[in-house]
């Protein structure tokens, strides 16, 4: 017989598990990020008489790295103030829904990116309005 109900196959619920497994994982990748920001902000202090590997002007050869590490820089800071973020979710109970519609990210998506704040179709729409 079929019912009026709608049958909604994906899995959001969180369990307590689930919850730890993510908030373990979100404090490795805030780990991991702060780690890198250190190390490219240590990058960034070489001294400018460091002995060359080539024969390529210093200026031509440290003016690309020094664009890549910043952009790498920006990047991390970027990702780390998610993960920030989705610790404060967690910690103030509204973790796992999303903040536009307010309805429960999956939890296969969580698993992938712990650090979402929006479910697949308000992160698809975001992304389409760019």
């Amino acid at each position: 017989m079929v019912t009026d109900r709608i049958i909604d196959d994906r899995d959001t619920a969180l369990s307590a598990d689930d919850l730890a497994a993510l908030r373990e994982n979100l404090h490795e990748q805030r780990l991991f990020r702060r780690e890198q920001l250190k190390q490219l902000h240590q990058a960034q202090e070489l001294p400018a008489s460091a002995p060359s590997r080539t024969d390529v002007p210093h200026d031509r050869r440290t003016g690309p790295q020094a664009e890549v590490r910043g952009k790498l820089a920006a990047s991390a800071r970027m990702v780390l103030a998610d993960v920030e973020a989705a610790l404060a979710r967690m910690d103030q109970g509204g973790y796992g829904r999303c903040q536009l519609c307010q309805e429960p990210i999956d939890r296969a998506r969580l698993t992938v990116v712990p650090q979402g704040r929006y479910c697949t179709r308000c992160q698809q729409v975001r992304e389409a309005g760019r």
